[in-house]
């Protein structure tokens, strides 16, 4: 290997979407030599096939089913999408695919950028097979950190290559709308994908190894999704699988599915929204002492726990931690940070919410789910207590009960549930479920996180007529309740 084939930076980043762009611009920002590898397009699986696109295809199902419920424009609503406009709405959301916009910058942030597919060769090395066939060796003074994310899981089904399926990147990143589309999965990219084809004119049949949709959600908010979704026209197989699939024909044939409770189904698309695995199989895990594929363990400062010397970390999707952009985005900030004392020798602040500890992984993980209607989640679920052996007190209220639902929906149909530590007396749970109901969700997490107690949080009032009304309404029935279920 020749000089110019190696090259020594501080730190190198493996893996270019949104997680890894932050580990790189806090390292940057802080005086450190920073590389980033990439071997797809920069900006990573959610600008270009999962949050972007999903959110852009969603938005417009959603504001076509709120507006077709409402007096006044309902009967303005002649006629179902146009799915041809919201396709193209996608597209440029995703900007058509075409990365000039993040490589530009990168290199205004002063972070250099070698595309390739990078895998771990050692302590601190890092080597890149280049699109035109060069190896390049990179060393790390100080970090290397993988942020590769995950992939679609696919299920062991027989046939798998001559039936084509979708997975989550061509289920967002589709040109034509199939007329029947078959969805394997019970989870937010099932729910969301079977929210926006239907909307858009595919005739959607979930299939669910599950009794229920959305399992990690409280049951009520699962539910009311259930209701909205068999009301759109979505044939719901809930306590079934797909036992084999084939598409007989050529390519324009349909697939034929059996199911395991003898069902028959023909699909002229099967979207498998089974799960995500990490994307670890092929970046040279095996040279630092760990198995490929593996999901990489990391502590609260993101460092791989299972490698020795304090310079590998994994960030974002690929530990496991919590699968959202937003929340990698988070770890990514206080790695960079992490990094940068490290180098400089500086001592770290791991304290719970320090300013180099992921302590919002553990109690305070926002989503939203944009269904029909909204799903916004953060901390603690009634399961998620039941299974920790915390006891929490329950409050639920109807949001159609609260005058600004009734302005924003006259027939909103939502619920709204705390769970509230009965000694401590902070929120540690929230769900929100109805129309609009994302936009609530982070004044619940600054709640959790701040650990407010219910007697400061009476001070926080909501203006009138909004729907972040609930909040006084969750305050008033648990002030009221003298006998709050205690889980």
């Amino acid at each position: 290997m020749s000089d110019e084939d190696s090259q020594t930076y501080d730190v190198v980043v493996i893996g270019a979407g949104p997680v890894g762009e932050n580990v790189a611009d806090r390292t940057s920002a802080a005086g450190l030599r920073t590389i980033i590898v990439e071997s797809e397009l920069i900006g990573g699986e959610c600008s270009y096939w999962a949050c972007e696109p999903s959110k852009a295809l969603l938005r417009p199902a959603l504001l076509h089913a709120e507006a077709t419920r409402f007096p006044g424009v309902a009967s303005a609503v002649t006629g179902p999408l146009d799915a041809h406009a919201v396709l193209k709405h996608r597209d440029r959301m995703s900007g058509d695919w075409n990365d000039n916009g993040q490589v530009e910058w990168l290199e205004s942030a002063g972070i250099a950028l070698i595309r390739g597919y990078g895998r771990l060769a050692g302590t601190r090395q890092v080597t890149v097979e280049t699109p035109d066939g060069e190896t390049v060796r990179l060393t790390a003074r100080h970090a290397v950190a993988v942020c590769t994310g995950t992939s679609a899981a696919l299920p062991p089904l027989p046939g798998l290559d001559s039936v084509r399926p979708w997975t989550s990147r061509e289920a967002t990143s589709a040109q034509r709308v199939p007329q029947r589309l078959a969805i394997l999965g019970a989870g937010v990219v099932a729910v969301e994908m079977a929210t926006a084809w239907q909307a858009l004119g595919s005739q959607v049949t979930l299939i669910a190894r599950e009794s229920r949709l959305l399992t990690r959600v409280e049951p009520f908010a699962a539910e009311l999704v259930e209701i909205q979704l068999r009301k759109a026209g979505v044939d719901l197989r809930f306590d079934t699988t797909i036992t084999s699939a084939d598409r007989a024909g050529g390519p324009d044939d349909g697939i034929h599915l059996t199911l395991g409770d003898g069902g028959r189904i023909v699909a002229d698309e099967l979207l498998l929204a089974t799960g995500r695995a990490p994307r670890t199989d092929d970046i040279g895990l095996e040279t630092v002492g760990l198995a490929p594929g593996a999901w990489l363990t990391a502590d609260d400062t993101f460092i791989v726990t299972a490698v020795e010397g304090d310079w590998l970390y994994a960030v974002g999707d690929v530990n496991r931690r919590a699968l959202l952009t937003h929340q990698g985005k988070y770890q990514a900030r206080i790695a960079g940070a992490v990094i940068a004392n490290r180098a400089r020798g500086l001592d770290l602040d791991t304290e719970p919410w320090g300013r180099h500890a992921g302590t919002a992984d553990l109690v305070a993980v926002p989503q939203v789910i944009f269904t029909d209607p909204e799903i916004a989640a953060v901390g603690l679920t009634t399961d998620d207590a039941a299974r920790a052996g915390r006891a929490v007190d329950v409050v639920d209220y109807d949001i159609g009960s609260v005058a600004g639902a009734i302005q924003h929906d006259p027939s909103y149909r939502g619920r709204a549930r705390l769970l509230i530590d009965p000694e401590r007396r902070v929120v540690v749970g929230a769900t929100f479920a109805g129309p609009g109901v994302a936009e609530l969700l982070h004044s619940a997490t600054i709640a959790i996180t701040a650990e407010i107690p219910l007697e400061r949080l009476w001070h926080a009032v909501p203006s009138f007529p909004t729907i972040s009304e609930i909040w006084l309404r969750l305050l008033e029935t648990y002030r009221d309740d003298q006998h709050p279920r205690t889980r």
